[in-house]
Formats: structure tokens, sequence, C-alpha cells
């Protein structure tokens, strides 16, 4: 029988083993982790798709948006979140940006992954999100006109960003999962 042309996956070394204890080491001891979040950016006729909701006792506008859950890829999340806020449905084409974002009063971290897709199945009946007072369709002058009710300087940013014409391909956004990560080839560092 002749010898097996599959490629194993690589194996790992002491050296490799050690290297990753480092940097789980390095981010355990890190002051402020950033939150992991995506946000949907759809436009309709130079309308934008946001989200009037109630934090901290103030009413406040975003994209539809929100935390990545367990076990979630981006890509989940992002429609999953858009439907929940919105009662729409979401389907991303491509990747704006992505963000940090210090909030200056809390000191926590927001990393945003926001995409930019098209909205279809509009369940009017559906209850919103918990804190979602309702959604709007706004332009870009109304939402500067409002710019101090923005949740962040994030909700500008990403507009102003796919006004520009900004994309990435949706391939651009991988997803390692214990059962794929192997078979990715690397080197250790």
């Amino acid at each position: 029988m002749p010898p097996s042309t599959a490629s194993a996956p690589p194996a790992v070394d002491n050296q490799t083993r050690l290297s990753d204890a480092r940097g789980a080491d390095i981010l355990a001891r890190m002051p402020h982790k950033p939150e992991i979040t995506v946000a949907a950016v759809t436009e309709d006729d130079g309308r934008f798709l946001v989200v009037e909701e109630r934090i901290n006792h103030q009413l406040v506008l975003n994209q539809p948006a929100g935390h990545v859950e367990h076990g979630e890829t981006l890509l989940e999340a992002v429609v999953r979140e858009a439907r929940e806020e919105t009662a729409w449905l979401f389907q991303p084409l491509a990747l704006i940006g992505t963000y940090l974002w210090r909030n200056p009063l809390n000191g926590r971290f927001t990393l945003r992954f926001a995409f930019t897709g098209t909205v279809t199945d509009h369940k009017p009946q559906q209850p919103l999100d918990s804190g979602i007072v309702t959604t709007h369709w706004l332009t870009r002058e109304q939402l500067i006109e409002r710019e101090l009710r923005l949740r962040s300087p994030l909700v500008m940013r990403c507009v102003d960003d796919y006004l520009k014409g900004m994309r990435q391909a949706l391939e651009s956004v991988g997803n390692l999962d214990l059962q794929s990560a192997p078979t990715v080839r690397g080197i250790p560092v």
C-alpha cells in the first residue's frame, strides 16, 4: 500500500506551548479586556437603520449592535442582533471596519466589527430586544443633528466609513473553533 499523502497537523513543541502560556498570562493580566461587539449598517435611499434605546435612563441612537455571545461567529452575532433589535433580517455583504474605542466615562474598551448589508423580511409584530424603544431610518444629516444623542462616536464613524466606500470581503472575517483550528497552519512565534 502506498504511503498516505495526507498531511498531519504539525506537532506542537514545548517552545510553542510555553509561548502560548505566556500569551494567555499576558491576556489574563490586562486591566481592560475589550467587549467584542458587532454592528449592522444598512442604508436605503440615503437613510440608515438605527435603534433608539434606553441606556442608563437616557434615550440614545445606535446602529443595531451588541455583544457576540459564547459560541457565535461574528456574522451570526450581527444577524441575530439586527433581528432582535429591529425585527429585520440582516444579510451581511461586507465588513466596513474594526474599531477599538475606549469609553471616557467608565474606561471600558469596545472592539466593534461593523458590517454592511441589506435587510428583508421585516416582522413588525415581533417584540424588540430589551431596552430598544423603536427604530428609525435617518439620513447622515439627521444623525449629525442628533449627535448629542448618539451612543458613541462609533455610530458616525461607521456611517462615514460606509459612505467612503470602505468594504472588506466577508472572507476576511475568520472564525477558528476547536475543530478547525488544528487544520490551519501557522508559524509559532
